[in-house]
This record gives structure tokens, sequence and C-alpha cells, in this order.
């Protein structure tokens, strides 16, 4: 298993591996039946991409807002005294007014050949009130001994983002340091076989789903074809 190795300046931004919060933003702790709502963490595809990074908490004692009014961006605190450390204070400022960056002074020892990504933390996808910060993509190299800060997307005009203590507002994941990957249309053989799988995953999916099958208040059928299939891949693996 490959170490991540971490060295903080302020260690209330505690990173761990990203856990999904039920209930919480993840959703509502509701059993998957007929009458139940959607959540989040109904869905196994979003539950392993929401638990595959590495998540940073908001590490200062009072909240943050930023807004924007007539194409100003607004940043509302009250930092306080800065810190005897000498670190860069406030710890919040503008970048351009289309952006903002937040000092982090984290640094995340990855393992040679790879590097850390930085995205919006999971449960910006479920926020329904528009005031979780989104965190902008940035690739840093091992090479790199510190992520100084991390850059935000400004919210639009009359939406607020909020910054509270304790809580995630970034998530950090380790992948190859290159992506030597090319686009190729696939031959006719490769095509057919990935039909005929598409096709055996239908006709099958009676058997599949078996048992799990439930509708929600939207008429949404769920069942438990891809579960099934998730957990005996895994299995799979962990035998050969």
């Amino acid at each position: 298993m490959d170490k991540v190795k971490y060295r903080l300046k302020n260690p209330r931004l505690a990173p761990r591996r990203t856990i999904l919060e039920i209930p919480g933003w993840a959703g509502k702790r509701e059993p998957r039946s007929n009458g139940s709502h959607e959540q989040a963490w109904h869905c196994v595809p979003f539950s392993e991409g929401a638990r595959y990074g590495i998540e940073l908490f908001y590490p200062h004692n009072n909240e943050l807002h930023v807004s924007k009014k007539d194409g100003r961006l607004i940043l509302q605190a009250d930092w306080g005294e800065p810190p005897q450390s000498g670190a860069p204070w406030p710890p919040f400022r503008n970048f351009g007014d289309m952006f903002y960056t937040g000092q982090i002074l984290c640094d995340l020892k990855v393992p040679a050949g790879f590097a850390i990504r930085t995205e919006p933390h999971p449960r910006f996808y479920t926020d329904s009130t528009g005031t979780v910060p989104i965190a902008v993509p940035a690739l840093i190299r091992n090479w790199w001994p510190m992520l100084f800060f991390c850059v935000f997307k400004a919210p639009a005009e009359g939406l607020t983002h909020i910054f509270r203590p304790g809580e995630p507002f970034v998530q950090i994941i380790v992948i190859p340091e290159e992506a030597p990957v090319e686009l190729e249309q696939m031959s006719e053989d490769e095509a057919a076989e990935r039909e005929l799988q598409t096709r055996r995953v239908n006709l099958n999916r009676p058997n599949l789903s078996a048992e799990t099958e439930w509708t929600s208040p939207t008429d949404t059928i769920f069942d438990g074809t891809y579960r099934h299939l998730h957990r005996a891949a895994k299995e799979k693996a962990r035998r050969s």
C-alpha cells in the first residue's frame, strides 16, 4: 500500500481519507426501499468517488463569507490579530474577482510517479444552498514541497460561499503524475465484446437485482445490479 505522508502548519486542517457523512452532506440515513427519497450515498459510483480522496477541514475559528456584489468580490470574516508564526494574514485573498485563494500550508508527500490534485469537496455536489466553496482543480507534482494555497471559484452574483470551522472545504486525490493515455476508437471485435457484456448485464438484470428493486417518490426505479457486480469484481480481484 502506498503511503502519503503529511506535514502541517495548522493541525486543524486534519487531513483524513474522505468519509461519507450520513446523516449529513451525503444524505439522510434512508433504506433502499419503496418510498425512500434518493440519497447520494445510494449511488455506489458516487460513494466510491467521494471516498477516493483526502479531505481537509477549514482550520480557523471564525466563519468566512465570500460573496459578489456589482462584480466585485467581498470577503467577510473577523480574522483577529495575525498569528505569531508570521504566516500571511488574512489567510484568504481576492484573486482577480473571478477567484479567491485560501492559505493552506499543507505538505502532502506522495510516492515517486504520483501527484496530488485538488478538487471540490464532494459535498459541493449534494449541496442545494449554493454556499459550499468550489475548489479549482490543480495538479501539484511530487517535487513541489508545500501546498501553499488553494484557489476557489468566486460565487455568482447574489450567492455566498461559507467556510465554517471544522467543515471540509477541499478534497485532494492522489493520481499518476502523468496521464499517458491516447484515445482510440474500438475495433469491431472490441466493440462487439463490450456490446455482448452490456447485453448480458441487461438479460441477467432480473436475477442480479432480485429482491433489491425499489421506487423513490420521484418514480425513479433503483436496484442492486451495480452493487452486486461491484462486490463480485472486488471478490474476484481479492482471490486472484
